[in-house]
């Protein structure tokens, strides 16, 4: 496995798949080693990505100071990256929390960006509000499961704030459109694989949010925003209004998917990427 240091010398490890330029991988979680992904990039197999493990997780170096774990640090080790892989401008795609050193990197960094795939983005850096009656329209699409009523009852408590720890571990079938063994075993590898520590530092400082939509309204590269019709985290209508802020985007609704939608529709997935 390759590594690169970054600009404060933490060693940072990558991946390459594919032999062409790469698209560089920004891992969710937050703070998820990027193995979590290999089923994404197995359904795009003419497409070579560069996964970038971020600091802390994976086969990257722990930082000697914890606060670089922010999403707005983080994007340092992103450019890094592109240089080191010899490319003047890069393709990004980044899922869930991802997203946030994704679009923080094409706002710093315009010129240096070739194109976005966002899947499932986060909408902390962007400001954008995803209410729990939005939240509510999606999770009632579920009604016929078998799960449901337990839990939608856990999802009223987390609404209300008053949810345990137990009902955050009940709305779990809410963020896959299939809650089968696949989805259970996917939960508990991704588990072992999130930094915990550093996840709690992740979105401790955000930029901006304004100066954010202001700087990626002025991206002159096309955007990809994927989602999934039962994705409790971006609803469609949300994801709606996140493509809007982007002078080019595309926004591509997976039918029957939920916050992993390469996991519920491969085929439909890589259809959204090749078009």
């Amino acid at each position: 496995m390759p590594f690169i240091d970054a600009p404060d010398g933490t060693r940072l490890a990558y991946r390459r798949i594919g032999g062409g330029p790469p698209v560089v991988v920004v891992p969710g979680g937050p703070m998820q080693a990027s193995s979590y992904l290999d089923d994404l990039v197995a359904v795009t197999p003419h497409v070579s990505f560069a996964m970038l493990d971020l600091r802390g997780t994976g086969d990257s170096a722990v930082p000697a100071d914890a606060s670089s774990y922010r999403c707005d640090r983080q994007v340092d080790d992103v450019e890094a990256l592109r240089g080191h892989l010899g490319l003047e401008r890069v393709g990004l795609l980044a899922h869930s929390a991802g997203a946030a050193v994704a679009l923080l990197h094409a706002a710093r960094h315009p010129g240096h960006v070739e194109r976005l795939v966002l899947v499932c983005p986060s909408p902390r850096v962007v400001g954008l509000e995803i209410t729990d009656a939005d939240r509510r329209d999606v999770a009632q699409q579920r009604r016929a499961e078998p799960w449901f009523a337990d839990a939608y009852a856990a999802f009223e408590r987390v609404w209300a704030g008053d949810a345990s720890d137990d009902d955050w571990t009940a709305i779990t079938p809410f963020v896959h459109g299939r809650w089968d063994d696949a989805a259970r075993a996917r939960v508990d590898r991704e588990t072992l694989l999130r930094n915990e520590t550093a996840a709690d530092e992740y979105y401790a400082e955000v930029p901006d949010p304004e100066a954010t939509r202001e700087a990626l309204a002025r991206l002159e590269v096309p955007v990809l925003l994927v989602t999934g019709e039962h994705d409790v985290a971006l609803p469609p209508r949300c994801a709606a209004e996140y493509a809007g802020l982007f002078r080019d985007a595309t926004l591509v609704v997976v039918p029957g998917a939920g916050h992993f939608p390469w996991a519920d529709d491969p085929a439909a997935f890589a259809q959204a990427l090749d078009g």
